[in-house]
């Protein structure tokens, strides 16, 4: 048997019941791929779902409020898809006629739309033959043909992506296209696969040289960047203070209270000398009512350490960068997730 005849027999003994697999219409489709980036079925299902429901069509999507969409994505990370998500559903909406566009590289020219993504949803809404080439397509052709070039070199993503489409069943690409991810989610796994019973170990190069472990091979290693956030919880009559993130930095479009950043973790008497704080000082006087622990909160190249500061005002702090909002009222905002987990922790929310 052919690898494609082998995997798809294997997916079709194997296979999670999953929504999006039961339909051919792109926007389904599309939405799906777009939330599980960078996020397992497990987490993203329930997003997939909520957001079906709100936003049955690519229409219903293009006419909501971004704050609506963000509120809604609270949670997932990685906020720019949510962004590219709804930027995306707007040009859909005004450019063609609220239709999903049937060819490859009509799709590929959307926003947020890679040649994953585009790949995927080609072949799963329309059955054309474009070969899904993402994180576990790479780790299986690796193995299986024994490549040691880097993955993330521009020689080992040709070499792979060459290969997904000369291995890819033309007669059934969507099914191939799901078979091969569904393969090396659930079973070709990053950490200890069992090759011992795999349908592959017969034929597979890392199997036969004992490489499994080995590949694929990454040159590069991802830096880490410390940040510290120092956040001043306010607290004027039962109101807050919010502000916006603008674009630039992580959580682009999320709300959080107001933030000092520093090189290192600080004291509340070395915060006294910041100028948010002497800022709030002119309009009141503060009184500290509780300084949380440290917050760890990891992101793919960030590793941040959060501190809040609950502060009492006798005063309302004035300023047009920030929103006044009770505090019964603000889980109506979207925020980050380490924000929204303090305040479950701390039963606010």
């Amino acid at each position: 048997m052919s690898f494609s005849a082998i995997l798809i027999n294997w997916y079709l003994k194997n296979k999670r019941e999953l929504p999006w697999r039961k339909t051919s219409d792109p926007y389904k489709i599309w939405l799906s791929e777009i939330i599980l980036q960078q996020t397992r079925v497990e987490q993203g299902l329930p997003y997939y779902l909520k957001f079906i429901q709100r936003f049955p069509d690519v229409k219903k999507l293009a006419n909501a409020n971004e704050d609506e969409v963000m509120k809604l994505w609270q949670g997932l990370g990685y906020y720019s898809r949510a962004r590219n998500l709804h930027f995306t559903a707007k040009e859909i909406a005004t450019k063609h006629n609220g239709k999903f566009p049937l060819h490859y590289h009509e799709i590929r020219a959307l926003k947020g739309i890679g040649d994953y993504t585009a790949a995927a949803i080609a072949s799963f809404a329309y059955n054309l033959p474009y070969a899904v080439v993402d994180g576990n397509v790479m780790r299986i052709l690796s193995r299986y043909l024994g490549i040691n070039e880097a993955i993330d070199s521009a020689v080992g993503k040709k070499m792979l992506t060459e290969a997904a489409q000369e291995f890819l069943d033309v007669k059934n690409p969507a099914l191939y296209n799901q078979a091969i991810m569904e393969f090396g989610a659930t079973y070709c796994v990053p950490l200890k696969p069992d090759c011992e019973k795999c349908p592959f170990n017969n034929s597979c190069e890392a199997f036969r040289l004992k490489k499994v472990n080995e590949l694929p091979y990454k040159s590069k290693k991802t830096k880490i960047t410390k940040r510290y956030f120092h956040y001043f919880i306010l607290d004027y009559k039962g109101k807050t203070y919010l502000y916006k993130r603008k674009s630039g930095d992580i959580w682009q479009g999320l709300y959080e209270f107001l933030l000092h950043e520093a090189k290192s973790q600080l004291e509340f008497d070395e915060l006294l000398k910041s100028q948010l704080l002497k800022d709030v000082a002119k309009h009141s006087k503060m009184g500290l009512i509780k300084t949380s622990s440290i917050k760890k909160h990891i992101l793919s190249h960030q590793h941040i350490f959060a501190q809040f500061y609950h502060i009492h005002l006798n005063k309302p702090f004035i300023n047009k960068r920030y929103i006044e909002v009770p505090f019964e009222t603000l889980n109506n905002y979207a925020l980050p997730r380490l924000i929204h987990r303090y305040l479950e922790e701390e039963k606010i929310l």
